[in-house]
């Protein structure tokens, strides 16, 4: 199910170039490289095609036709980390110069990431369109399986319709009964993702034959996560339930096995990203990620992006018990090698870290994977501009190169590393969350806990030789929780802990309505580290989401007026 195949397949996003468009524009043409559609839906094989061609888009990367990949990564890197705070946008200030007006909040909709991101999932919406059309029209095939792949397809359709909804609020849902596109963004279409989502549940199977394919469980998250961002606490916690009830998943016993290149589809990953290597082509290996590696003579020589936050290095310090410093995490820093040579002596921290830490970000004289202990600054682009920190969580092991990495191209950062877009600890943090606002304090203890003590499990501590690398510790919250404004801060903190670098920070901090608080604290805080954010700040009523792409906006137009309006203040 990977690019090869889909490239073949390739049609243009929405309002660039559409399949059902109409007019007397760029928009009536017939996509360059397309497939009949009429002839690929007279068989379940080539309607199968046409889906598996809709799971391609699932990684956000559609083909370089539709701009680069790193905008439209389904990790949301750029989007979700960088513009959270988890991470700087690292490597050197001239490279990929687009990101930082993300990070800073001055992003303009002329900006090629804006592009990427809404030309490859409408891209991606454009063929779960033909593929349930195809679907529908097939008479000779089994009744269920026809339901189980049309349910599929709607899934795939509302997973990037939500993604788009998080990044820009104000965008068209566009199906497959739509002749026109240019139908405008002034509806909510949260309730239309959420009736694709009801259907997909009705139609999914609980299991799939084959990894990668969506289940009941992905649906019933997805549907439960949107719930979370209209406060209906209580619809979330049910679809929540049924996926932590159900019995067929289950929290990995390494947290690191969630990043492990060689451990795919788990019982944890409820939906992954199917990335694969040397068949045909590097593309169909976690393109969207493969910037973010240590430069220079570490893992993959390139390209130093995605470098760890400071701010995010201080949130794994803990105290005597093991507890998160839930108000002055940051008043003092986990100790650094910033500013210092490889050749400069340097011991690491000393004080108690939460072993996550070391999961998730590469800093000097921790052993990084089996790669060896991270050497500082040779291993960092530029890190008076991006830090002293390096990513992890997409980055492969040195004794696993030849099995999971590309083997020729610009880059081996090319691998088969699958992108977890929703697991468990996901789920039961949301459901946490849920618990909380509905006053049941001490089910999301229970919740939270669970995923502490798998992350006290020492057999996933980083090692130094025969001793933890570092002082790990991490405790359960042993006192009942009896008051909700500690409970949801708690809660809270646990996310960024456990999902760091996962994409998820900035859309958390939107969805709990506290991101100008967070962002403008973190701006004053890691100016002084990074003087390109010192003057950065995060506008209430403006930030919270992106600008529409202009050219979405000016290709919209019907008899010369754009259909499309930019959200406010851009």
């Amino acid at each position: 199910m990977r690019k090869n195949i889909m490239q073949k397949l390739a049609v243009l996003g929405l309002l660039a170039i559409v399949i059902y468009s109409c007019g007397k524009d760029f928009l009536e043409t017939q996509p360059y490289g397309s497939v009949n559609n009429e002839l690929l839906s007279t068989s379940e094989k080539g309607a199968n095609s046409l889906l598996i061609a809709t799971y391609s888009n699932l990684d956000g990367y559609s083909g370089w036709d539709n701009g680069g990949p790193w905008g439209g990564a389904s990790s949301n890197w750029t989007f979700g980390s960088i513009a959270g705070g988890d991470a700087y946008k690292g490597s050197e200030a001239g490279d990929q110069p687009d990101i930082t007006p993300l990070e800073r909040g001055n992003v303009d909709a002329n900006n090629p990431y804006l592009e990427q991101k809404w030309r490859n999932y409408y891209d991606g919406i454009s063929r779960t369109n033909q593929a349930i059309v195809a679907f529908t029209k097939l008479e000779a095939i089994d009744a269920a399986q026809k339901s189980t792949r049309i349910a599929e397809a709607k899934f795939l359709r509302a997973w990037m319709h939500f993604d788009l909804w998080k990044i820009f609020r104000n965008v068209p849902y566009i199906d497959e009964t739509l002749e026109d596109v240019r139908i405008g963004n002034t509806a909510n279409i949260l309730p239309k993702i959420q009736g694709d989502l009801q259907a997909a549940i009705n139609g999914l199977p609980v299991t799939q034959p084959q990894a990668g394919r969506v289940t009941k469980g992905a649906a019933q998250a997805l549907l439960g996560m949107t719930y979370m961002w209209e406060k209906k606490f209580a619809e979330a916690k049910a679809q929540f339930d049924a996926v932590v009830n159900s019995g067929r998943y289950a929290l990995n016993a390494k947290f690191s096995d969630n990043f492990n290149a060689a451990v795919r589809n788990t019982r944890e990953g409820i939906l992954e990203v199917q990335m694969a290597v040397n068949t045909g082509g590097g593309d169909a290996g976690n393109v969207g990620d493969v910037l973010n590696f240590p430069y220079n003579n570490g893992p993959a020589g390139c390209c130093g992006f995605h470098q760890p936050s400071q701010d995010l290095v201080n949130s794994f310090q803990v105290d005597a018990n093991g507890l998160p410093l839930l108000d002055t995490y940051s008043n003092t820093d986990v100790k650094n090698d910033d500013g210092l040579k490889d050749s400069d002596p340097f011991t690491p921290e000393t004080r108690a870290l939460d072993p996550r830490i070391d999961r998730t970000v590469g800093r000097r004289g921790i052993p990084y994977l089996d790669w060896g202990k991270h050497p500082g600054s040779s291993w960092i682009r530029d890190q008076s501009y991006g830090g002293p920190y390096a990513p992890m969580k997409n980055v492969h092991a040195k004794s696993q190169v030849a099995e999971v990495t590309h083997a020729s191209g610009w880059t081996s950062g090319y691998n088969s590393n699958n992108t977890k877009l929703v697991r468990l600890s996901d789920v039961m943090l949301q459901l946490a969350e849920a618990e909380v606002e509905l006053g049941n304090l001490e089910r999301a203890r229970a919740l939270v806990n669970q995923i502490r003590q798998r992350a006290a499990n020492p057999a996933d501590f980083v090692m130094d030789g025969a001793n933890p690398a570092a002082n790990y510790q991490v405790g359960t919250y042993n006192a009942p929780w009896t008051d909700k404004a500690v409970a949801t801060k708690a809660v809270r903190f646990e996310r960024r802990v456990e999902l760091g670098m996962e994409g998820h920070r900035f859309f958390d901090i939107v969805r709990w309505g506290v991101a100008p608080q967070v962002k403008n604290a973190y701006y004053a805080k890691d100016g002084v580290r990074r003087g390109y954010l010192r003057t950065a700040t995060f506008v209430a009523g403006k930030n919270e989401v992106f600008p529409l792409p202009a050219k979405a906006i000016t290709q919209s137009a019907k008899d010369g007026v754009p259909t499309l309006k930019q959200n406010p203040g851009y």
